[in-house]
């Protein structure tokens, strides 16, 4: 009875195997390289556009040309996840898409504008800084703990 049970089990478990093998989607590395590569490059072809031209037909100095430009990137993300536009170019792009500027104004945008309907307050106020939080938290404790190693090894005289 108990070698029975034994060849069952064997018997389930291969094809919940050959199951788990059937669905799981398969990926090709290459190919997401490429498209991420193609999408973040694009982002930023775009920015650099953005950049020359608030330089030359604008007529702004180095720093104001890279404010504008990062305004209007930030500005067409949130727009693009407002129009539900920019997931399906993450959804291409992978990493491409959510390295550069723009997938920070995404990770921004995109919880207040899926908790919406849950009102100003307990919704977009509440859920704006979900994914975004965790970011801006553990950026800002990085640079403070290398910035207090430099000064540490500066003031050493090692640095």
């Amino acid at each position: 009875m108990g070698e029975q049970k034994s060849k069952e089990q064997l018997s389930l478990e291969k094809d919940y195997e050959e199951y788990v093998k059937r669905i799981t989607p398969t990926h090709n590395l290459l190919l997401q390289m490429l498209k991420a590569f193609i999408t973040g490059g694009v982002i930023c072809v775009a920015g650099q556009f953005l950049l020359n031209f608030a330089s030359n037909a604008l007529g702004m100095d180095k720093d104001m040309a890279g404010s504008f430009c990062s305004l209007v990137l930030v500005l067409a993300s949130v727009l693009l996840t407002g129009f539900n536009i920019y997931p399906s170019i993450v959804k291409f792009g992978g990493a491409g898409a959510l390295v550069p500027i723009t997938g920070f104004a995404n990770s921004v945008a995109a919880p207040a504008v899926e908790f919406k309907k849950e009102g100003q307050v307990f919704g977009i106020g509440c859920k704006i800084f979900t994914i975004a939080g965790p970011v801006i938290l553990y950026g800002i404790f990085t640079s403070w703990a290398l910035g207090l190693c430099y000064w540490i090894l500066g003031a050493a005289g090692i640095l």
